[in-house]
C-alpha cells in the first residue's frame, strides 16, 4: 500500500491492521458504506499506536495528518476488496492542507496539475507563495475555505 511519495508501508504492517479494522467492522455489525467505513476508521485509529499511528496518519485517519485520502481505505474495504496490494498518489485536500508541512516535490506537482511552473522558485517558500497566488483560479472552494480559517 504506497501513498503518495512516501516509502510503500510494509505489507504485513497493512495486511495486520486493516485485517483487524474488518474484523471489527463485521464485529460491530458496521454497514459496509462509506461514510460508516470512514467513521470506523477514524474511531479505530483514535487508539492506534506506534507504526499503526503512522499508518493512520498517512492515509488521513488522524488530527495530525496533512492529508485525507481514507476515501481511498474505505471505498474497496466498502467492496470488501483488499486494499493492501492497491498504490495511490496522494489527494491534497488544498483547503485545509497545511501548505508549509509538503515537500517542494509535492508543492511543484499541484502547480504541475495546474499547467503551471514556478519560474526563479529557489525557495519552499516562494512554492507556497505561487500556489497561494493561484489557488483562487484553479481551487476556488479551496483558496475561499483557506481565508475563512
Amino acid at each position: 500500500f504506497k501513498v503518495g511519495n512516501y516509502q510503500p508501508l510494509p505489507y504485513g504492517l497493512c495486511v495486520s491492521f486493516l485485517g483487524k479494522f474488518y474484523q471489527s467492522l463485521k464485529d460491530n455489525n458496521v454497514n459496509f458504506n462509506n461514510a460508516e467505513i470512514e467513521t470506523a476508521i477514524i474511531k479505530f485509529c483514535k487508539d492506534a499506536k506506534g507504526k499503526e499511528n503512522r499508518f493512520c496518519y498517512y492515509i488521513g485517519a488522524t488530527s495530525d495528518a496533512a492529508t485525507k485520502i481514507i476515501n481511498e481505505v474505505s471505498k474497496p474495504l466498502s467492496h470488501h476488496v483488499p486494499i493492501c496490494e492497491l498504490k495511490y498518489d496522494k489527494q491534497l485536500d488544498l483547503s485545509t492542507v497545511d501548505l508549509k508541512k509538503l515537500k517542494v516535490k509535492d508543492l511543484k506537482k499541484i502547480l504541475e496539475d495546474w499547467g503551471e511552473s514556478c519560474k526563479g522558485c529557489a525557495e519552499k517558500s516562494d512554492f507556497i507563495r505561487k500556489i497561494t497566488e493561484l489557488m483562487p483560479k484553479y481551487a476556488p472552494a479551496a483558496a475561499k475555505a483557506r481565508t475563512e480559517l
